[in-house]
């Protein structure tokens, strides 16, 4: 009995990993607007009182959408390495 050929793997781990941080890139957005949102769900006591830490946390949203930007960005440009798609080696 011959041992079974090497199986073609449907999707290689690179390409399949530039795919999804891709996915990721395109989300951001959409999180970014999710979280500027939530502060309209929060309920202040007093009139004015939630507005110091509504704009901490705008700007702590802000500075976390930045950092995970380029974050992807980064491996996105280390994974340009990897062969087009649709191309067999």
């Amino acid at each position: 009995m011959s041992p079974a050929p090497n199986k073609l793997v449907f999707l290689e781990r690179a390409n399949y990993r530039q795919r999804r941080l891709r996915d990721a890139a395109r989300l951001l957005p959409m999180l970014g607007a999710v979280l500027w949102i939530l502060p309209l769900l929060w309920r202040d006591d007093a009139a004015g009182s939630g507005t110091g830490k509504t704009g901490i946390y705008i700007f702590a949203v802000w500075m976390f959408l930045i950092v995970l930007s380029a974050i992807i960005s980064r491996r996105l440009r280390l994974d340009d390495t990897v062969a087009p798609e649709g191309t067999i080696d």
